[in-house]
């Protein structure tokens, strides 16, 4: 069941497309969601809320090594997806390999843009975008000491 919340860049326009016909708000994120964490769920949770969908747009392999550096992600890409469709408040599940999501953004035409709040509307891709169409950027307080590479360090101290 799962596995039927992971869609292609096509099918994700799709059904973006038929629930804006239903009436329904669309919340679009994205990121790596390398090594899932407290600040993960808080931060997802709190983006659907916002919405009536929420469709979450999720880095490759490649760009995350691209972002991250060689050693990331921990999680490959297929684990990450069913990870993030497991979760009863993510919709959708599309990747992207692109070095940001404003193709994604373009395509599925959101009308809430979700980020954390180590960001700000100037910062965020996309922004001018979903602004530009009427719809919202909306920037979410992160819980306050969680990080994938915070986690990572901390393992790498214990052991």
């Amino acid at each position: 069941m799962t596995e039927s919340k992971i869609l292609t860049h096509e099918q994700a326009v799709h059904q973006a497309n038929q629930w804006r016909a239903e009436g329904q708000q669309l919340v679009f994120t994205n990121g790596c969601f390398d090594i899932i964490h407290l600040g993960h769920i808080d931060y997802l949770e709190k983006a659907r809320q916002l919405g009536d969908r929420l469709i979450l747009g999720l880095n490759t392999d490649a760009s995350v090594s691209c972002i991250k550096g060689p050693n990331r992600p921990v999680v490959n890409e297929y684990a990450r997806a069913r990870l993030m469709a497991a979760l009863a408040f993510v919709d959708v599940v599309t990747f992207f390999g692109e070095p940001t999501p404003l193709e994604l953004i373009e395509a599925i035409r959101p009308d809430i843009l979700v980020k954390g709040d180590d960001y700000t509307v100037n910062t965020i891709v996309g922004a001018d975008f979903v602004l530009g169409r009427g719809g919202r950027v909306e920037t979410i307080a992160l819980v306050p000491g969680y990080s994938t590479t915070k986690l990572i360090e901390r393992i790498k101290q214990s052991y």
